[in-house]
């Protein structure tokens, strides 16, 4: 559609269940967390992973293109230039939420649970928490966890990898 001329090439939308959605602007809240997690991740998952930031990936079973602000990927020696990642390539899956909570909670978690998604951390920018999310269903995410204050997260995948709220909030 870009290609087409229907939107410019700096227009914030996303597919969402064969839906066009306007994605709200980024704040500098919501932008710093973004920066923090990018800058956090990148060194510590070093080859294990592919970081990728506010970029896409394709669900074509559900008519969804969400752009996730943040993603480890697994490791493909084409960066994933002949095919966008689908749910199985995705180790995490991160929003960051600053004005966008009830809309990441209610219509994006339950669309990566059902694409199959294995873990996703909602990240509560306003409330200063991370809700992490495990064991995808048809219905949504059957372990969801918050965590709050000087807790920590770890992406299952990677044990080895903690991250302190402070940290990734600031």
């Amino acid at each position: 559609m870009v290609e087409a001329g229907v939107f410019g090439p700096d227009d914030r939308v996303e597919l969402i269940e064969g839906e066009i959605i306007d994605m709200a602007p980024i704040g500098n809240p919501h932008a710093s967390v973004v920066d923090r997690l990018t800058m956090l991740l990148a060194p510590r998952v070093a080859n294990r992973a592919i970081v990728r930031v506010q970029s896409h990936v394709a669900f074509r079973s559900l008519k969804s293109r969400p752009e996730p602000d943040v993603i480890l990927l697994k490791p493909r020696a084409d960066f994933y230039r002949a095919s966008a990642p689908a749910a199985d390539d995705i180790f995490l899956l991160i929003e960051v939420m600053d004005t966008s909570a009830d809309y990441d909670r209610r219509r994006k978690a339950p669309l990566y649970a059902r694409a199959g998604v294995g873990e996703l951390w909602l990240v509560d920018v306003p409330a200063r928490l991370i809700e992490v999310h495990r064991d995808p269903g048809d219905t949504g995410y059957r372990d969801v966890r918050t965590r709050r204050g000087d807790d920590t997260v770890t992406p299952e995948v990677f044990p080895d990898l903690t991250l302190g709220l402070p940290e990734i909030l600031g």
